[in-house]
């Protein structure tokens, strides 16, 4: 007999037809799983090794309001944001901005794909040229360092420098209140009254640091 010619029952083929559709059906929700997984949307556990604490909800919308609000300022499809050691605050930032890269030590954020720099703050010393494809690249910088140390401050403070496309960059800086006097020796920034917050409640006291009114563009968003 030809295939050609073979039939089924309508019972057998309305089975057949439902197992096929399961299994596309299956097929397509990995198929999202692993996009999910390798896109903005990719959930990371905190590493406390590397010092990551991660940002509460209203932290991370109270800086992404803010963003939007400086982008409708600027309405330059060109301003770039780099986040230096604060991955929880990429996919808020991505949404509201395209041109954003995230400098991380981590390597696990490679799933970002281009968007993703590793970097190490302390390689800033080893060369004059440390991350040179970057310097003069942003017009909004925030960053929030791993260390409470002069070191770490200042390290980080002089790669800043270097990313910054002008001295009109912006700069936001979160960290622990006790880096104040390092941290404004090296860069332009005072203390704002803007306090970000974690997931989990953590011993030291953070704030913010900026080189504008950063305070002016969270009190506007709440």
């Amino acid at each position: 007999m030809d295939n050609d010619d073979i039939t089924l029952p309508a019972d057998t083929l309305a089975i057949l037809n439902e197992f096929l559709a399961e299994r596309s059906k299956r097929e397509h929700d990995e198929e999202q799983r692993l996009l999910n997984k390798t896109g903005k949307d990719a959930h990371f556990e905190e590493d406390w090794q590397l010092s990551q604490f991660w940002y509460s909800d209203r932290t991370k919308r109270a800086i992404g309001d803010a963003v939007a609000k400086l982008l409708k300022e600027h309405n330059s499809s060109d301003f770039r944001i780099a986040l230096l050691s604060c991955p929880s605050l990429y996919a808020t930032i991505k949404d509201v901005h395209d041109q954003v890269n995230i400098f991380e030590y981590d390597q696990r954020f490679a799933a970002y794909g281009t968007d993703f720099v590793h970097y190490d703050f302390n390689a800033v010393d080893s060369c004059s040229d440390y991350l040179i494809e970057h310097h003069k690249c942003y017009d909004l910088i925030i960053a929030d360092p791993p260390f409470l140390s002069e070191e770490c401050m200042t390290k980080m403070s002089k790669i800043i420098i270097n990313l910054q496309r002008s001295s009109d960059s912006k700069l936001v800086f979160c960290s622990g209140e006790v880096v104040e006097p390092w941290l404004v020796a090296s860069l332009p920034l005072h203390k704002c009254n803007f306090r970000p917050e974690h997931e989990r409640n953590l011993g030291n006291e953070f704030v913010s640091f900026a080189n504008f009114n950063f305070d002016h563009y969270i009190e506007n968003n709440k």
